[in-house]
């Protein structure tokens, strides 16, 4: 690996120990960042200590509902990237809380200490007039963030894939103890999943330590293929070397399903999931047609195929050694 010239410049991340926060992290050490992680329990982050070099990364206690944290985890620092954010709602936690007050927040703190260079981390199909809450709240996110500092970057990523996720893991798991996958709505939701290290390869290329290269707004993040729900299951299917009965759920028996669902205390699905599915989650032609993708921040973008089956093979019945013909 090459050696990285480590600048003496700080950039303070909300979030960085979460699933994509640690892929933002590496993106942003290499590119000689010194990246000062701000989380509610910095002790839980000392996963990211390897991804630089000694002293590069450091974490430090914040709390997007006390302002004086946050005031705290940004002095002295050259640039702020959020990637906070909730799917599900949760006693104090709720969607308005942390996805529009909590980037609120960061914002106003981040201007307030004169800085300019800020990322935000919303998600595709961030919409003010969508069915589902957490969508409204990721716009209302945005509004806020773009009201505060006009010159911030949105980055809205499709549904992210990688070693850790919460997706492709989750129908994996599933496929391994049940004998039927349901399809809400029929399966027929379109998807544009995203490699977690293209989105932080994103974050990377919207703080360069020299001359910005990024025109502000909202940049849309999706992969190589738009796929449907239902040819997301069957790659899963391929992938562990499982044959499961594909089960269509309409839309409305899926929400009453998700009713209770959502009471457990780690809920498999809610009402509000169930409404996200309800529309397509694509980059759009719009975004397409400003230059405001994956691919016009110079980044190719990583296919399912190169990464997904070496961390799936884990849920085939004898792991990597199983043979895909006795499946």
């Amino acid at each position: 690996m090459a050696r990285v010239m480590i600048s003496d410049r700080i950039v303070t991340v909300f979030g960085g120990s979460g699933f994509i926060g640690r892929h933002v992290v590496r993106a942003l050490a290499e590119s000689g960042w010194r990246v000062r992680n701000a989380v509610r329990r910095p002790d839980l982050a000392n996963h990211l200590q390897p991804l630089g070099t000694v002293g590069q990364i450091q974490s430090v206690q914040a709390n997007l509902r006390n302002e004086a944290s946050i005031a705290r985890a940004i002095e002295g620092a050259d640039a702020v990237v959020n990637l906070v954010g909730i799917l599900n709602e949760s006693g104090r936690q709720t969607f308005d809380a942390v996805n529009a007050q909590g980037a609120r927040r960061v914002a106003e703190a981040a201007k307030a200490a004169g800085i300019s260079a800020f990322v935000h981390m919303s998600a595709l199909g961030a919409d003010p007039a969508s069915p589902s809450a957490y969508a409204r709240s990721k716009a209302a996110g945005e509004a806020a963030v773009l009201e505060t500092l006009p010159g911030a970057i949105i980055l809205r990523p499709s549904v992210v894939f990688g070693p850790e996720d919460d997706f492709l893991n989750k129908f994996a798991a599933l496929a391994r103890i049940s004998p039927v996958l349901p399809l809400i709505g029929g399966g027929h939701t379109r998807m544009q999943p995203v490699f977690a290290g293209d989105v932080g390869a994103a974050v990377a290329a919207a703080l360069p330590l020299d001359t910005p290269k990024l025109r502000a707004g909202v940049y849309e993040l999706g992969g190589p293929e738009v796929l449907t729900m239902r040819q997301i299951m069957d790659y899963v299917l391929k992938v562990t070397c499982r044959r499961r009965a594909l089960v269509t759920l309409p839309f409305g028996v899926a929400r009453m399903k998700a009713s209770v669902l959502q009471l457990l205390p780690k809920p498999l699905l809610t009402v509000d999931q169930v409404r996200l599915l309800e529309r397509d989650n694509v980059v759009s032609d719009d975004a397409r047609a400003a230059k405001r993708t994956l691919e016009n921040m110079g980044i190719r973008p990583t296919t399912m195929e190169a990464v997904v089956p070496q961390y799936l093979y884990r849920f085939r019945r004898a792991g990597q050694f199983t043979d895909p013909a006795d499946a």
